[in-house]
């Protein structure tokens, strides 16, 4: 029992370890030198109209850039809300008797 608390212990040391190197990997908050973040925004900015051949940015990142992350948020979503409308009728049947 003693050498598994010692075991969650230490697991629980680690992953704080490790996401307290993480976060101190991080560059500083707001700090507009960071080429990572502004070389993406200016590829989206510059070249989206020909990347893409649609004049709305938003719709072009969204639709065309993001296309499976958007649908799998979508999924998500529909999902859940499935689950909620199957839940709360089920949950009337239980109320009303049937």
């Amino acid at each position: 029992m003693r050498i598994g608390k010692l075991l969650i212990l230490l697991v629980a040391l680690l992953v704080a370890y490790g996401i307290l190197i993480t976060v101190a990997e991080l560059p500083p908050y707001g700090m507009p030198d960071n080429p990572v973040h502004n070389q993406v925004s200016e590829r989206y900015i510059n070249e989206a109209v020909e990347d893409t051949g649609v004049l709305n940015m938003v719709t072009a990142i969204v639709l065309d850039y993001r296309a499976y992350d958007t649908m799998f948020e979508t999924i998500v979503l529909f999902t859940a809300t499935l689950a909620v409308v199957i839940t709360l009728k089920t949950s009337k049947r239980e109320e009303s008797g049937k």
